[in-house]
């Protein structure tokens, strides 16, 4: 089963932050709770932890502009 990587919502006012990086390669086997991704805000830097264990397939480049809510893996 895909499990699709969303971006968070951070704050009511947040609406988009950077990528600024992913902690693993694409294709990497990534277990649940370990960290994905770094995202950036205008008022908050934060992790992106794996919700279950499998096999990354990144679809957003590092350094991206993201929505909340875009899909950025699978």
């Amino acid at each position: 089963m895909l499990l699709e990587v969303r971006i968070p919502e951070v704050g009511e006012s947040i609406t988009e932050g950077v990528l600024v990086e992913w902690c693993k390669a694409d294709k990497d086997w990534v277990e649940a709770e370990e960290p994905l991704l770094v995202l950036e805000t205008d008022k908050i830097t934060l992790n992106v932890n794996a919700e279950a264990a499998g096999q990354l397939e990144i679809r957003v480049a590092e350094g991206e502009t993201v929505q909340v809510g875009q899909v950025v893996a699978t």
